[in-house]
């Protein structure tokens, strides 16, 4: 591709290099980014695995047998059994269901409620940009998980509850992430345009304001999502999440801390299942804040 205009003859069309589109610019960096394309196979994975799961698995993952109680790893169960005969490898895939659906629902709440709030506080300011940061800093005095485990024990163990205790607990990043953006953008020349036309405020904040602000917002996303895969294990390990016998890794970890002599692999799995996905979504993370970079060169 020719980076300068061609010069042509008199009545000969002239012509020029097009410019490359910012989403096209974006995915050649990501590309280049070897860990975030780790990251995103890995994650496609477990995600394939998570919606196929009765078709890959042989077994129940609920069912368990009394002759195959704490099995080893075998030809017969990959990842060996737990205490109650059940298959591990089985019960890791149908847990990453759990998991992967708490991330999403979780991040899907948090970025409902903050970002509509952080639009709000940073674009019309004054008062109403008080309250809302009054009301963010008491909720990040409270350390994340800690506010989840006490939201989901106040509305009750189950992976719905965990989902919305989660997602309220990650509310305030979002809000503050987007009212520093939104700050930051009003600013700018085309607002300042738009606002002289005599465009509604309503309209320049979504329109004008909120595209341009995306994607620090879908960084933000992908890592938060990493942050509630261990915040869901973390409520299921204490039985404040997924409810057995439905399987959940934070569930078959806190099964198998009585019998991590005998049968470590009911551990070592469902924990390595949570670090492969949870360093995935990290390195998807920082792969996609590089490429949306404006001042990257790659």
């Amino acid at each position: 591709m020719m980076s300068e205009a061609v010069t042509s003859m008199p009545g000969t069309t002239v012509k020029s290099a097009s410019p490359e589109s910012p989403g096209r610019r974006a995915l050649r960096r990501l590309l280049h980014r070897k860990g975030a394309i780790v990251g995103f196979a890995i994650v496609c994975l477990f995600i394939a695995l998570a919606l196929l799961a009765a078709l890959i698995t042989p077994y129940d993952p609920i069912a368990g047998s009394w002759s195959t109680v704490r099995k080893a790893p075998s030809l017969a169960h990959w990842f060996g059994t737990d205490e109650l005969g059940r298959d591990v490898l089985t019960r890791v895939i149908y847990g990453s269901r759990a998991s992967l659906l708490a991330g999403v629902v979780s991040v899907g709440i948090a970025l409902g409620i903050g970002v509509p709030l952080g639009l709000l506080a940073g674009y019309v300011g004054g008062f109403t940009d008080a309250l809302i940061g009054r009301i963010t800093d008491a909720m990040l005095a409270c350390p994340f998980l800690i506010l989840a485990i006490a939201l989901a024990a106040f509305l009750g163990p189950s992976l719905q509850n965990a989902m919305i205790a989660i997602g309220i607990s990650a509310t305030p990043i979002f809000v503050r992430l987007t009212r520093a953006q939104v700050i930051n953008v009003k600013v700018e020349d085309y607002v300042e345009a738009a606002r002289a036309i005599g465009c509604p405020s309503w309209r320049i904040a979504l329109f004008h304001i909120l595209p341009n602000i995306m994607p620090a917002l879908l960084v933000q996303s992908t890592l938060s999502v990493a942050s509630a895969i261990i915040a869901e294990a973390s409520l299921s390990f204490l039985g404040l999440g997924q409810q057995p016998p439905d399987p959940s890794w934070g569930s078959m970890l806190n099964s198998a801390q009585r019998f991590l002599t005998t049968a470590p692999w009911m551990a070592i799995w469902p924990g390595l299942a949570i670090f492969l996905v949870v360093l995935s979504f990290n390195l998807l993370g920082d792969g996609l804040r590089d490429a949306l970079n404006p001042r990257e060169r790659i």
